[in-house]
């Protein structure tokens, strides 16, 4: 650790484009609900999405394109949330995405055991798949620049309240601090400013204000602690292809530890639920694992920020709702949140498009909750079963070293990877799903009894 800076300074060969809008436009267009009044003088439905990561700008895009007159806040424009920036293969089509957007092209895992046993993952990949691994800070910008392409106003500002309409179809009044460009963006100060609006996203995030405000609950949630690290040009050709995993009780007691490619830097970091006072000591742990092939690195970043670790208890009131990190939707033992985050800001808006027959008509809660029940029909297994997979292996060093070993199966890494690239429930071969659970429990049986005898030995 050489030094310490508080920007990285991005040399033109690692810079996005400009966003020039999406390929494909969509559009929705659905019956409203007959109880859905027409709104009066030929205006145009008003929302506002609070937050400009990829829910907001996700949100904000498919709002503006569907008809509806759409207002995006974001506090910090230039904001570097601490993620480790890996999308599936299938966001990038998916949402358009330029693939000058993707830093690295991920094609080879490293999975790294307790006791430093390390298995390669990417065995099974095609030659045209990978993992794609982005800075938010060019992602997001990149996704608010297309909302705006598509018509709707970018604001910068600091949401703080909102007041709840005191007649039906009335309007929600949102209370902000306007930035302008010789403000702070995003710190003290600013004007205090107000609008009205007819509906509400919140993708501010895991401290939502807006979920606080429609009294959405408290959910449990991670520290994520990252640090972003320029080693030498010798040492980044390992890493050209090649992300690294970490797991352990030294570098995390509930989660791992990453090694993960950028364009110019390696971003090393961990998270943690249970021991979040412990944060700084789990860092240090994953850097000295991870020391051999970082070594004469210079830090030029340091972040943190919490993770939610399961949804809000209530996500929809009125005609407020909410999307991504704010509504809990980052994964158990993977972390993953960036898909989940864009495709709820996409389906809630398109939801809000159908429900309002293109920004004409006033839209209700039932309309807000059929994205809700359309999200968690399509994702909330994978949520429960990476759950289980973390309470499973993540409890102790011996059952992470039965995990580490059941991942060298060429069976497992492709049903994994098939499942993650893709985002759909891949149908195994039976055969193989017995010789999966049998292996499966017998590393567990023997991560069982490599417990015991650890415990002997510390005794």
């Amino acid at each position: 650790m050489t030094s310490l800076s508080s920007a990285v300074a991005l040399p033109s060969s690692c810079r996005a484009r400009p966003a020039g809008g999406s390929r494909r436009a969509r559009m929705v267009v659905t019956r409203a609900a007959a109880s859905s009044p027409k709104l009066p003088n030929g205006r145009r439905l008003r929302v506002a999405v609070v937050g400009g990561g990829p829910a907001g700008g996700a949100a904000a895009e498919a709002l503006a394109k569907g008809g509806v007159e759409t207002v995006l806040i974001e506090r910090k424009m230039d904001n570097c949330k601490p993620c480790g920036g890996a999308i599936p293969l299938c966001m990038v089509s998916e949402f358009d995405l330029p693939l000058d957007l993707v830093d690295r092209k991920v094609r080879k895992m490293k999975m790294i055991s307790p006791s430093n046993v390390a298995v390669d993952i990417g065995r099974t990949l095609a030659p045209h798949e990978y993992i794609g691994m982005v800075r938010r800070e060019v992602l997001d910008a990149y996704l608010r620049s297309r909302a705006q392409s598509a018509g709707a106003e970018v604001v910068n500002g600091l949401f703080l309240r909102y007041e709840a309409p005191k007649e039906p179809n009335g309007s929600y009044v949102v209370h902000y601090n306007h930035y302008d460009s010789s403000s702070s963006n995003g710190k003290i100060g600013g004007e205090k400013r107000s609008f009205e609006v007819d509906a509400i996203v919140g993708a501010d995030g895991a401290n939502s204000r807006v979920a606080k405000d429609m009294g959405a609950g408290d959910y449990e949630y991670a520290i994520a602690f990252q640090e972003r690290v320029k080693i030498p040009d010798d040492r980044m050709v390992y890493y050209e292809e090649r992300a690294e995993m970490y797991v352990g009780d030294d570098v995390s007691p509930d989660f791992y530890g990453w090694v993960f490619p950028k364009c110019d830097h390696v971003a090393v970091g961990t998270g943690t639920v249970t021991h979040k006072a412990d944060i700084k000591k789990f860092q240090a742990a994953t850097r000295l694992r991870a020391k051999d092939k970082i070594e004469g690195g210079k830090i030029i970043r340091v972040e943190a920020h919490p993770i939610p670790e399961h949804p809000r208890p209530k996500r929809v009131f009125g005609r407020v709702t909410l999307v991504g990190d704010a509504a809990g939707y980052v994964t158990k033992c993977s972390g993953e949140g960036i898909y989940f985050a864009a495709k709820s800001g996409r389906m809630c808006a398109e939801a809000i498009v159908a429900g309002s027959a293109n920004g004409t008509r006033m839209v209700e809660e039932s309309d807000l909750r059929k994205y809700l029940a359309e999200f968690d029909r399509l994702y909330w297994p994978t949520y429960k079963v990476l759950d289980i997979l973390q309470k499973v292996f993540y409890r102790s060093n011996a059952a992470r070293e039965a995990f580490v070993e059941m991942c060298a199966d060429d069976y497992v890494q492709k049903m994994t990877f098939d499942s993650y690239l893709y985002k759909r429930v891949v149908p195994g071969n039976p055969l193989d799903d017995i010789k999966l659970a049998v292996n499966t429990i017998g590393s567990l049986v023997r991560a069982t009894a490599l417990r015991r005898e650890m415990e002997k030995v510390t005794l």
